[in-house]
């Protein structure tokens, strides 16, 4: 049996229409084209779908159960058609993205009101997930695009990052503690207090790492927890000074404690990541852009591929540091070291 998709269209709206002289206005055909394509339906089924007199049209007892069910699938598919239509243009749909958690908790939150505001009909959902999930979930096309914070460059070839902030880490502590008198914190006043930060899953651990080796410290035991509010509760209980990354993009301090910038700087940097030379679906691809372009993000074009290498610099009025400038050098060229005594 072969029948166009063409004729149906036409078989339906001479049904609905009673007439093929409105429905060759509406489909705008002339008259002789509509009654062609009913005549070759009619020879592809072999039925009689309508009776036609001079004045009326009628449909047959077989051509009204035809188009009952034919109308049905034709709407069903000009419907999905509208949809991927205006999905395609980026106003409607579903986008998925796979975030850290404290990020979801903060700047990526932001970004979902954002994209709410530009796009009321975009629906785009969020997958809390550890930072080696996300990534994995982005190269496997599980989700549309993932944000990750790093402190070492991306090393990953199958994906594209678009830098979108940087962010310094600070030493965080109750405002009568004794480093919180000084406007910056050397790296090296932290050996003598215990510390308390995010685990892997934020991606401070191995900022953590960079700034101990490359300041010559020695690893120590680090109290890790998986939200930036645990981290406070424990700080403000005495428990330790705090090591975070403090900016208006990650969650605030708070006012029972007060948080000073640890020099030489160390940043954690934000990404938005998608798969390399895999085209975002256009609505995936206008959520992406609330998020890039209100991040304040110092980045270049969001082609370009970015590195995350940081170089160290000095802070002011820091508490000081004791490491010789030879030793920094020579543990600044070794890879970064684990924190935890093994």
């Amino acid at each position: 049996m072969n029948v166009s998709l063409q004729q149906l269209r036409v078989f339906v709206a001479v049904a609905r229409e009673r007439s093929f002289t409105r429905a060759a206005r509406d489909l705008d055909l002339t008259q002789s084209a509509v009654s062609r394509c009913v005549r070759e339906l009619e020879d592809a089924v072999e039925l009689k779908l309508f009776d036609r007199t001079t004045r009326q049209v009628e449909l047959t007892h077989a051509g009204a159960s035809l188009e009952r069910r034919i109308g049905r699938l034709l709407d069903e598919i000009d419907l999905t058609l509208r949809e991927e239509r205006a999905a395609y243009e980026g106003h409607r749909g579903v986008v998925v993205l796979a975030s850290n958690p404290v990020l979801s908790s903060s700047w990526v939150a932001q970004g979902l009101a954002r994209c709410a505001s530009a796009f009321p009909e975009l629906l785009v959902t969020v997958q809390d997930q550890a930072q080696s999930s996300v990534l994995a979930s982005v190269e496997h096309g599980e989700v549309d695009f993932g944000v990750v914070s790093l402190a070492e460059p991306l090393a990953n070839d199958q994906l594209h990052a678009q830098l979108v902030f940087s962010t310094p880490l600070h030493a965080v502590m109750p405002p009568t503690h004794p480093l919180a008198r000084h406007a910056s914190v050397a790296w090296d006043a932290l050996q003598d207090w215990s510390l308390v930060t995010l685990n892997a899953d934020a991606g401070v651990r191995a900022a953590l790492a960079r700034a101990f080796s490359v300041n010559g410290l020695k690893r120590r035991p680090v109290q890790e927890f998986g939200h930036v509010a645990a981290v406070l509760r424990m700080v403000e209980l005495g428990l330790g000074v705090g090591v975070l990354p403090v900016d208006a993009h990650w969650p605030t301090v708070g006012e029972s404690l007060v948080s000073r910038p640890l020099g030489p700087e160390v940043t954690l940097t934000t990404l938005l990541v998608h798969r390399r030379n895999r085209s975002l679906r256009p609505n995936a691809a206008a959520a992406w852009a609330q998020f890039a372009e209100h991040a304040g993000a110092s980045s270049g074009s969001a082609s370009a591929d970015v590195s995350l290498a940081a170089s160290p610099k000095p802070a002011a009025d820091a508490v000081p540091s004791t490491a010789s400038p030879e030793s920094s050098r020579l543990v600044a060229a070794r890879s970064g070291a684990e924190l935890h005594e093994p």
